[in-house]
Formats: C-alpha cells, sequence, structure tokens
C-alpha cells in the first residue's frame, strides 16, 4: 500500500503562500535537490488551486509524473496526462491500494486537510524557510483535523536557513 506524503513549503509563521496567493518568498536552496524528490514520488496529488499554480510554474523538475487534481468546479477527465475528479477521498484511497512509489500531495492546506480527517495522509514533510509572511494561505486551514506527528527525519541547509522535517502520521 503506498503512502500519501504533504510535502510543502511553509514560511516559520504557518503560511504555504502570501495573502495573493504568491510563492516569491520561497528561496529555493542549491543543496536541494529536486530532481531526486520527485524520483522518490510515483504520482502528485493536488487540488485545483495548486494545479493553476503548478502549471504557471512550469510543473516539476523531475520526471514526469501522473497528476491527480481534485476540483468542484472542473469537468472530470483525463486530458494532458492530468487526471481531474471531484471526489478526491475516494480516489485517493483507491490510488494508495495500489502497489508504488508514495504519492506527494503537493500543496493545497484544505486538501490536505480533507484528506487528512479522511485518516489518508500518512506523512507531513515541510521545508521551513526563514520567513515571516503575517498573513496566507495556512498549512492546515483552521478547522483541520488534529494530527499526532512523529519525527522520521530532518535536515537543516546552512546557505539558506531552511529546515527540512519529515513526520509519520502517527494512529490516534
Amino acid at each position: 500500500m503506498r503512502q500519501l506524503r504533504y510535502s510543502v513549503a511553509s514560511s516559520l509563521d504557518g503560511f504555504i503562500a502570501g495573502p495573493n496567493g504568491e510563492y516569491d518568498w520561497i528561496v529555493i536552496d542549491p543543496e536541494i535537490n529536486f530532481a531526486a524528490i520527485y524520483e522518490g514520488f510515483g504520482g502528485l496529488v493536488m487540488g485545483r488551486k495548486s494545479y493553476e499554480v503548478y502549471v504557471a510554474s512550469g510543473g516539476g523538475e523531475g520526471p514526469a509524473l501522473p497528476v491527480y487534481v481534485y476540483s468542484r468546479t472542473l469537468p472530470e477527465g483525463t486530458r494532458q496526462d492530468v487526471t481531474i475528479v471531484r471526489d478526491a477521498a475516494a480516489h485517493v484511497a483507491a490510488l494508495k491500494r495500489e502497489d508504488g512509489k508514495p504519492l506527494w500531495l503537493w500543496g493545497g492546506g484544505e486538501l490536505f486537510a480533507d484528506l487528512a480527517r479522511a485518516g489518508l495522509v500518512d506523512g507531513v514533510d515541510v521545508a521551513i524557510i526563514p520567513v515571516m509572511l503575517g498573513s496566507g494561505i495556512p498549512l492546515m486551514p483552521v478547522r483541520g483535523p488534529r494530527l499526532l506527528l512523529e519525527l522520521r527525519t530532518h535536515r537543516l541547509y546552512p546557505k539558506t536557513g531552511t529546515l527540512f522535517l519529515e513526520y509519520d502520521v502517527r494512529p490516534a
């Protein structure tokens, strides 16, 4: 059974994007091998808003991965190697039952909260960027579920001060 890992950059005060969705504050550390990170995953899971950012930023920096977008407004179906589905929890549960590499929950605090509430999130991996935004899109919405986490590993990138934390979700 594959895992679903919420892997995201966050400001020190807990925002994954600025108040207008901006992400220009995310420093790219030269020591982080993004292609290798992508190689560790078997697919990208994201909400519609994160998908719009993904497309606007040129997509991934590693091998081409299947992309699954969950939206209540876009028509369902597969086009240009992107699968759009309305029922995120049921679809992700089915994906997790397949063999393969972990799935990357690529941004989207609301989708993260929904999937965590359904018990589908196995890990939370956060790159803490040394900036305080003051407001923006939170790592998890206020109504998100409580998750117990166990530290898997951590890495400090001294050139930028980025701290990468990997946690496994513990059963409640």
